[in-house]
Formats: C-alpha cells, structure tokens, sequence
C-alpha cells in the first residue's frame, strides 16, 4: 500500500450507529496464507486476500525471494506459484516495515533455507522482542546474529547446517508468534519434531489459525493441550488449489461494538459461527456485557441492551488480545468500573498498547489505572472530545474512533495508519455511524460583563457542557509554564494546545484533573496566555480544541469570539454587555470581597482601556457577531439575565 494521508481526521460527534459492513480479508490469516503458498508444492490461487501494508511486505518479500505471484492484490486475488519448500533466492536483504506476521516466521522459515539473509523493519519493529525465537532456532544449528541490540531485530542469518532436534522449547508468554513460526518452519526440515512451550501460551486463538492453515497446505500437528505440538517425518506443504481468507475477526470487533454502544443493529459479513478467528469471540463478551447478538454462518449482528447501558466487566482477556482493545473503549460506555486482565502481550505489539490506551483514555475524561498487564477504567459522566494520538498502531486508530459515540468529536492523528490491515476503515465506520447534532449557545461579551456567570447558569439549567474559553489560553499558558516549554516554541506549544485536557465544572477549572481555578489567575499565567495567544499556530489549535468542547447534549460557550469565528453555526448567539461604569463596579466588588486593594477609577480605566484593544485587535476582535441578539445588563442581575438567555432558547427554567 502507499499514498500520502492526511495528518488527521477529524470524527463529528456520532448519535448512534447501525447497517452493514463487508469485512476485509484477516491479516493473520492473509500473512500465513501467502507465507506457506510460496513454500508449497504447486500453484495456489488466494481469493479474498487482504489488500494492506502488511501484506505488501510479504508480498514483497516473497518476490525478493524468487515466488512468482500473479494477479493484483487490490483485486483480493493472487495465484502464488509455490517454490517445493525451498525459496530460490539464497542472498537478500528484506524490509518487514513493522509486520510481525511478515518478521517472525521469515525468521524461522529463512534459518532453515541454507542462504545469506537481512531482515530489517521501521524503529518501532526493532523495539519488539524476538531473541526467544532465535535461541529456539540456534538450537537447531542455525546462525543469526543481532546487528544492534541482543534480542531484538534487524537480523542477519548466515547460512548453517540445520538439523532440529527431537524437541525444541520455546517460552509462551511473551509472543504466539513464535511458536507459530517454528510451526510454519519445521515442515521444511522433513523430519518428525516437536515444539514444547515453557510457561503459560499467550493468545492461543492466533496459534490455532497457524494450526488450521497449516493444515489446508497438508501439514498436521498433533497437540497435547497447548503445550506440546508434534510434527511428523515426512511432513511437506501442497497446494490446496483455491484457499478463501475469512474476513478480519479483530476488524469486526470495531463495528460489532459500535452496534453495542450505538444502538444497532450492525452487522459484518465475513466471519461467522464457522470462523477459525479466535477474535469472533469478541461477539461472546460483549453479549456477556448485556448487547443483543445474532449469529449466522457467515455474519454476525449486534445491538444495543434491550434496556439500560451495557454492564460493567472484569475478563481475563488472554484468548482475544487484539479485540480485548475494542473493550478498552467499550468501558467508557458501561454502567461502572471495568478491568481488563492478562493482556501483558500488549506491550509488545505495534506500540506499548497498554501505556498508549491508558494515555488516550484519559484525554477522553476516563479514570484509568495501569498495570503491568491489566488496565481499569472508569468512564466520566461524560466524555471530552479530543485528539488521539495513534502511535503509527492501526488498532489504536480504529478502536478510539468509537469514542465519536459518545456524542463528542474525535480527532484521530495519523489515520493512515490503519493501512496495515485495514485501508478503507473510516469509510466503513462513517456508513454505520449516524452524526448527532449538537446545539451550542454561544455568549460574547467584554470583559466583566458577566457572560461567565450567565453561561455557567444556563449551562446548570440545561444540563449542558460549559466552555470559559478565556480560560483555555490562560491553561496553556500554565501548561506551558509547568512543562517548561519556551513561550516563543510556536510548534510546541500547539501540540501542547491541541492535547489540553481541560474541564469546567461547579464554577470551577481543571487541567488533567487537576484543580487549577486559582493557579491560573497568577501573574505569570495570565502574562503567558497573553503570549500565546498571540501565536496563530496556537490559536489554530485552540480553536479546534474549543469546538471539541460542543458534545451532547449541548454546550453553553463563552468568550469574545464564540460566535463569530469558534461557533458560527450556534443555535443561539448572545452578545452580553453592560456600562463600562457597571462592569468596573462589578469587578470592584469581587476583587474587594477577596480582599485586594484596588480603586474604581483604576479599575474603570483598565476596563476601558482593554475594550479598545478588544476591538482593534488582529486576531477575531471583540465585535457582536451576524444574528447574535444583544443583551444589555447594565441593569439586570445575573439571574435574570440567564432567564433571558433561556428565554431566547425557548427553555426557561421553572
């Protein structure tokens, strides 16, 4: 796969979500598929083949070392003209990008080919774990050796003399993939042989789809539990003819879920209750959370409970790795605490998964505890919109975007990440998913004019989400100070901007959780706001992160630009005001009650004086915006200034 992509996606808050998805082809199944059709006896022609960046690398691969595969992998469906077992080409050098289905049985299968051989991949794939594979296949004679760190690729294997002994033994604990490989090489040396796993085997789901499609190319283990598998001599690959890839079982568990959270009914086709895919189990624990499953041979349907949200879970989650981070995201939508358990293979994928969902969860206003295999979370009454950061992980990609469910837009950096395994992902997601409409009342007004105490009484009434967006810059001017970040670093600071986690609530202002209503009027922050105020990278951020804040069921905004430039489509637009003279003698009155010394006509000057610059300033100046209704309160308290507002909307409170 290749193109250029986007630097983001940005996801509108979604209402509920239902229809029907045709899957992709599965990856782990593509990879094995494509793997052992190259080292089989004959022709084999693979229909529905998955069409993504990993399957790109085997293909690759295989033609670098000397497969002929005919047809066009977009179209699903290539004729692989087998090799007999060996490939070949004896000397290459081959790039796996981060594919561990493409890294980990080369490995293996290249270690018994009796060639020169160099396997590299992207940083991240460097970072992942194969020195259990490799003291495995050196115990067979075989010479690979570390070109960096011990452990870890890239690879240089030597031609040797392999010979495998009667058994061989292989930790469980860290990757199935190693066992699977080992698996997929043993064939080739033709002799009867035996692979024991020392510990607990992680993922046995992804061991059993090796297990089966080895056995369509001809080849039997026998198992003992899942901690003995036996090869017998004279075991080689054939071709079965035609081989159907099963449509992605993880990839079902994104619009299964969906269907769970958002109402449904959604329905995959692809894979069904005769699936070799592990992954299908997902379907069985979100019914166990309380979600109407259907099931039919070649589909699978979700829906929502029939009453109430779906339930609060503690799994052990070691059959489903890859789908178990679907149910990260499922938590935020539970009627409680939830824990995920025995998921330490996680930080050995793409990313540390485990860390990175724990990261992520939090911008969206989870509660969240990591440990080194489990995670629980606690979802908010609720959820922020925000930016998620991927971390190149295609699954991270896919599994917070049904964040958008929860009536809030989502910002998913990268997107093109989800090429892996899944190129036409949000495609797919933006036919199931059903946008919402978010009303916003947006106030405008200068400064003291009370428009704070006014949103934040109509938000109260409404029940609504409440924005102070003065206060958002005065955040990243505080998060800048804390995280040591020069005020003149634009890029930095709208980064920094961009992943503000910040909430109002009560009256009162947090940052990542944190209470910081009076650390934010300091001085110093409030010098630091005027700075990066000033900074268009910054207010280009902010301004996407102030929309972020308009979720259901609606937001009440404050500020200077709310409607002109933050929410120019706002239901309703206010531009509060109120006398210069009236404003100072508010402003005197609150900094006197907290016991500052300050004069009214110092106070009437500065609030003066700021107006002026309100109005002449660059960046949206101080104005009532087109369609906003005036609202003077020179002589109106607060309340019955809210009343008005309420009034305006058509919901005044009793």
């Amino acid at each position: 796969m290749s193109g250029i992509h986007p630097a983001f996606l940005d996801l509108a808050p979604l209402a509920a979500a239902a229809g029907t998805v045709r899957l992709p082809g599965s990856k782990s199944l593509s990879n094995r598929t494509l793997l052992l059709a190259g080292l089989a006896e004959g022709i084999t022609e693979i229909r529905d083949l998955l069409d993504s960046d990993d399957t790109a690398r085997m293909l690759e691969a295989l033609a670098t070392l000397g497969v002929r595969v005919e047809g066009d992998p977009a179209s699903g469906t290539v004729r692989v003209h087998g090799c007999g077992g060996r490939f070949p080409v004896d000397e290459a050098e081959l790039f796996l990008g981060n594919a561990g289905t493409a890294f980990r049985p080369l490995t293996a299968v290249l270690a018994l080919n009796g060639g020169r051989y160099r396997l590299r991949g992207v940083a991240r794939m460097h970072e992942r774990p194969i020195g259990d594979l490799v003291e495995a296949l050196r115990a067979m004679g075989a010479s690979i050796h570390y070109e960096a760190v011990e452990g870890f690729p890239p690879l240089r294997i030597e031609a040797a003399s392999v010979r495998a002994p009667d058994t061989l033994r292989v930790r469980g604990d860290v990757s199935s993939q190693f066992l699977s490989a080992l698996l997929m090489a043993l064939p080739l040396t033709g002799r009867a042989a035996a692979v024991e796993v020392e510990g607990e085997l992680i993922s046995k789901p992804y061991v059993d789809i090796t297990l089966n499609t080895l056995a369509r190319f001809g080849v039997s283990v026998g198992r003992q539990g899942y901690q003995r598998f036996e090869l017998p001599a004279g075991s080689r690959y054939r071709s079965p003819g035609v081989v159907h890839v099963e449509g992605d079982a993880s990839g079902a568990s994104y619009f299964l879920a969906a269907g769970a959270v958002g109402g449904g009914p959604v329905r995959v086709e692809g894979v069904g209750r005769g699936s070799i895919q592990g992954d299908v189990r997902f379907a069985d624990a979100l019914e166990g959370l309380g979600a109407q499953v259907r099931w039919g041979d070649n589909w699978i349907e979700a829906s929502a409970p029939a009453s109430g949200r779906l339930k609060a879970f503690d799994l052990d989650l070691n059959h489903i790795p890859d789908a178990a981070m679907t149910l990260a995201v499922v938590a935020l939508f539970t009627d409680g605490p939830c824990r995920l358990r025995n998921i330490a293979s996680w930080r050995v994928k793409e990313t540390d998964r485990i860390a990175a969902m724990a990261n992520e969860l939090r911008k969206l206003g989870a509660l969240v505890v990591e440990h080194p295999d489990q995670l629980e979370v606690q979802s908010p009454a609720l959820l922020r919109g925000a930016a998620i950061e991927t971390y190149d992980d295609h699954r991270m990609a896919m599994c917070l975007s049904l964040a958008a469910l929860g009536g809030v837009p989502v910002r998913i950096i990268d997107p093109g990440c989800v090429a892996k395994t899944f190129p036409d992902y949000f495609e797919r997601f933006a036919e199931v998913g059903q946008p919402a409409r978010v009303p916003v009342i947006a106030i405008d007004g200068p400064s003291a004019s009370g428009k704070g105490t006014v949103a934040d009484r109509v938000a109260q009434v409404l029940g609504w989400r409440y924005l102070d967006s003065g206060a958002v810059y005065r955040l990243v001017g505080l998060a800048a100070i804390r995280a040591g970040v020069d005020l003149a670093d634009e890029p930095t600071l709208a980064v920094l901007a961009e992943g503000l986690q910040a909430e109002f609530r009560a009256g009162r202002v947090f940052l990542s959780g944190e209470d910081v209503t009076e650390a934010i009027r300091v001085e110093a922050v409030s010098s630091a706001a005027s700075k990066v105020a000033a900074l268009p990278a910054v207010r280009a951020a902010l301004l996407w992160r102030q929309r972020a804040f308009a979720g259901l069921p609606g937001l009440v905004a404050e500020g200077r630009d709310m409607a002109s430039v933050v929410f120019p489509d706002a239901e309703l637009k206010v531009f509060l005001t109120a006398s210069a003279q009236t404003r100072a003698e508010r402003r005197y009155k609150q900094l006197i009650d907290k016991g500052m010394s300050v004069t009214l006509p110092a106070l009437l000057q500065e609030i003066e004086e700021r107006d002026a610059r309100d109005r002449q300033r660059m960046a949206a100046p101080l104005r009532q915006a087109d369609g906003a209704r005036l609202l003077d309160t020179t002589d109106l308290g607060a309340e019955q200034a809210a009343q008005q507002v309420l009034g305006w909307f058509g919901r005044e409170s009793s």
